[in-house]
């Protein structure tokens, strides 16, 4: 990095770049300035992917839904959403570039998170084929508040049987969703 005003013998300035430099390589390219831009932008992107793939469907109106109705409105949901998170990200960019500039650190992957999300999908089919409603729901949701550092099993375990009552009171009751609340094999 080439700064005009500089001082190259500095020794203090030279070891502080040197460790941005080294933060950047560690850590990859998001920080807490670019993130919502990412984010949103991925949220737009799957958006876009569920119009496009909604729309190789009879769409119908809001009286007669065909099957690709739901997918397309999702979409522009999702997408929207995703526009309105990288303009938020815009508008806090601009009110931090009016502040004085502070040291900015990059982020870590989160991979607690990441590892524990994916498990969760696994254990929900899983589940939800040999055990049912009742047992995915709970694997999902408990294993899933497990990726938060901040959640302890206490916690996980109460969130899941909370979320064990709603599921089977909105889709086994109310919806009449045919999923067995439990079978075995």
């Amino acid at each position: 990095m080439n700064y005009p005003d500089r001082n190259e013998s500095d020794p203090a300035a030279l070891k502080q770049e040197n460790d941005e430099m080294e933060n950047e390589k560690q850590y990859g390219f998001i920080n807490k300035r670019n993130r919502d831009y990412y984010g949103g932008g991925l949220m737009l992107l799957f958006g876009l992917g569920a119009i496009w793939e909604g729309t190789s469907y009879r769409i119908g109106s809001l009286v007669r839904m065909g099957p690709g109705f739901f997918p397309v409105a999702l979409g522009v949901i999702l997408a929207l959403t995703g526009v309105a998170i990288m303009l938020g990200a815009v508008a806090a960019n601009a009110a931090a570039a009016s502040e004085p500039a502070e040291k900015e650190e990059n982020l870590r992957p989160e991979w607690r998170g990441w590892i524990c999300i994916s498990l969760s999908i696994i254990a929900f089919v899983i589940f939800g084929q040999y055990g049912g409603l009742m047992p995915a729901t709970f694997a999902v949701v408990f294993i899933s508040a497990l990726g938060d550092r901040q959640n302890t099993v206490k916690s996980a375990f109460i969130l899941a049987i909370v979320m064990c009552i709603l599921c089977v009171a909105i889709f086994w009751y109310a919806l009449q969703v045919q999923f067995p609340l439990f079978q075995w094999g």
